[in-house]
């Protein structure tokens, strides 16, 4: 299409300043970690914002880049063989030229993270209360009955009973859901301004995981918290988050806000998330239909569109583009950011007439 026709903004150039209000900026961010076999692209070129007060879903299979993603931000690679470049900047802060120490300063007071399995993220040999109390302790010139009774309390606010005789269980005394909710104390305790959750509802049932997003909920509108959602389950961010960036083979390659993806999706990726998931709303007529193939190596990524073997549209490019050019993530007049080749006005004719009847 001529340009008369399609109005396409770069948004990796449009957002090389982060946004006014941004309180997490994250400019070109790149991952690496050198490997005997080669170097592992785990993250390429994420661009984000987010103000307080904003929850931001970022989904994809696993092996995407998410969980690296995160750990990038909270500084977490830090002293291991990763190669992180690029930009993030909390609070106007460049977290990756900040010292160890500096990192050590913001995160669970600054900034904290809910990991994805409690069990083996609390030390099995100490007590429940006395590791949060810790985090506690570590950002806070209090004594320790001070921050005994803060620990307590915050065992409280997150839903576990008799909290008083509750500290002084260990890990393994838990269920599932309440090392959980022990998990997001722990996270919490500092009150921090960002909060990542990681994958928070893995392996909990349906009663347990509404209460834990309900809880994360109330607290970040209590403390004005901006929120990072990690998970592979869509229903959750449709029900948690204002803005969605899906990831796929270490790359966004579609953003926008959850009404723009979940009902206009214009990524060929993002049609095969939706078409995997189960609608409790309507009568399916067909089977659900799981994305053909497997996740690309980050070692190898396909030479052209990181999805293109999996693709069933790349027949609707002209030429050999999709196996062959890396499509920049742009927003045509009137859409939002998409990485793909397929032209926008088809894109949205194959989610119209193709793919949203048969969800």
């Amino acid at each position: 299409m001529t340009g008369a026709e399609r109005v396409a903004i770069d948004v990796e150039a449009v957002t090389a300043e982060p946004a006014s209000d941004a309180f997490l900026s994250v400019r070109d961010l790149q991952v690496q970690f050198p490997t005997e076999d080669g170097i592992v692209q785990a993250v390429n070129g994420i661009n984000l914002d987010l103000a307080r007060g904003q929850t931001l879903g970022i989904v994809g299979e696993s092996g995407s880049g998410k969980s690296v993603t995160s750990q990038a931000i909270l500084g977490l690679l830090k002293g291991t063989s990763a190669q992180v470049t690029g930009s993030i900047t909390l609070d106007g802060q460049d977290l990756v030229r900040a010292s160890e120490a500096d990192m050590q300063k913001l995160r669970g007071d600054v900034m904290s993270m809910i990991f994805q399995d409690p069990l083996s993220s609390m030390h099995p040999f100490y007590r429940v209360g006395d590791q949060i109390r810790e985090a506690y302790l570590v950002h806070n010139h209090v004594g320790k009955k001070a921050a005994h009774q803060a620990t307590v309390d915050m065992l409280r606010r997150v839903g576990i009973p008799n909290p008083d005789s509750r500290y002084r269980d260990y890990p393994h005394q838990f269920s599932g859901g309440m090392r959980q909710r022990a998990m997001i104390a722990m996270a919490l305790i500092c009150n921090p301004k960002l909060l990542i959750a990681d994958e928070p509802t893995t392996a909990l049932d349906v009663t347990v995981q509404a209460q834990i997003l309900e809880l994360i909920k109330d607290l970040q509108r209590e403390y004005n918290s901006a929120v990072i959602l990690i998970t592979h389950d869509l229903g959750v961010v449709a029900e948690t988050c204002e803005r969605v960036l899906v990831m796929y083979g270490g790359q966004c390659v579609e953003m926008g806000t959850v009404d723009e993806i979940f009902y206009h999706p214009e990524m060929p990726y993002t049609w095969g998330l939706l078409g995997s998931m189960p609608r409790m709303d309507r009568t399916r007529q067909a089977r659900l239909q799981p994305i053909a193939g497997q996740p690309p190596s980050l070692i190898q990524v396909p030479k052209g569109c990181v999805f293109n073997p999996r693709c069933r549209f790349t027949d609707r490019v002209p030429g050999n583009a999709c196996r062959e050019v890396r499509p920049d993530l742009v927003a045509a007049a009137g859409s939002h950011p998409v990485r793909c080749h397929i032209d926008s006005a088809e894109r949205k004719r194959i989610w119209s007439s193709e793919i949203a009847a048969k969800l």
